[in-house]
């Protein structure tokens, strides 16, 4: 008789064969039937004491960190996220040594941990946001907002050609001024995006921006069943300010902001 805290023995891999973990799920849930990872193995649920650990069969006879093998940890969770199933996603090349090690030392050793987590991301999912200036514009309106940049852009273009050299300091301290100007810009506009769609979501997890024409990088988690009013708040949002910045929503995602360790 199977004991009803651990997986069916219905797996291909042996009791001994080196497991790679995909993520955490609840104990009962099925992965979608199919469902294959790393190396085209088979991806199966070792469960215990309520949670159950997503794995297939570590590849063997290399190591990991092919791009095949990236793009089957995504495709795995991706596939958790589709089935509406709570995910506690691990970040790409989690590997154990077996079955009894992902039974007892991740699963048993952090029950209550993982519990608490699914709870919390039970039910809904991750939409990630990203807005980037159309440069030109913003560019258009720190040269004629602020007075200090558009002071000093007139009188550097009002010089005589034989004065370059002398005015190289205004030509830096310019590029400074227009630097703070938009970092302003971008800190206010960043944070009237935020507030506006803050609402719509249970937790927000901004990100620092990569590059000087983004203005937000944020992490949603929503419940699933109000996915549809969130993103007619980015639609909104998007056409109001459509002329000087573009929003782009990606996902659903596996919260990986929004999980310890995430």
């Amino acid at each position: 008789m199977t004991r009803p805290d651990v997986a069916p023995d219905t797996r291909p891999a042996g009791q001994d064969t080196p497991l790679y973990v995909y993520g955490v799920i609840r104990g009962d849930a099925q992965v979608p039937p199919g469902l294959a990872g790393l190396g085209d193995q088979p991806v199966t649920v070792v469960a215990r004491n309520g949670c159950g650990a997503v794995v297939s069969a570590l590849p063997a006879g290399r190591a990991l960190g092919e791009r095949a093998d990236l793009l089957a940890h995504q495709r795995v969770l991706a596939a958790l996220v589709d089935a509406g199933l709570a995910v506690l996603p691990f970040r790409f090349g989690a590997a154990m040594t077996d079955r009894n090690a992902v039974a007892e030392e991740l699963l048993a050793a952090n029950a209550d941990r993982f519990a608490d987590a699914l709870d919390q991301v039970d039910g809904r999912l991750e939409l990630r946001l990203k807005g980037t200036y159309v440069q030109d514009t913003v560019l258009r309106e720190v040269m004629t907002g602020d007075p200090q940049v558009a002071e000093l852009s007139q009188r550097l273009r009002q010089a005589p050609a034989d004065a370059a050299d002398a005015l190289y300091y205004d030509r830096v301290r310019l590029g400074e001024l227009i630097a703070q100007a938009l970092q302003r810009r971008r800190e206010h506009d960043a944070r009237v995006l935020l507030e506006r769609l803050a609402p719509a979501a249970r937790r927000v997890a901004p990100k620092t921006p990569a590059r000087d024409e983004d203005v937000v990088d944020a992490a949603f988690l929503i419940d699933r069943d109000r996915r549809g009013d969130f993103e007619q708040a980015v639609d909104a949002l998007g056409a109001e300010h459509a002329d000087r910045i573009r929003l782009r929503l990606i996902g659903p995602l596996p919260p990986y902001d929004f999980v310890p360790g995430g």
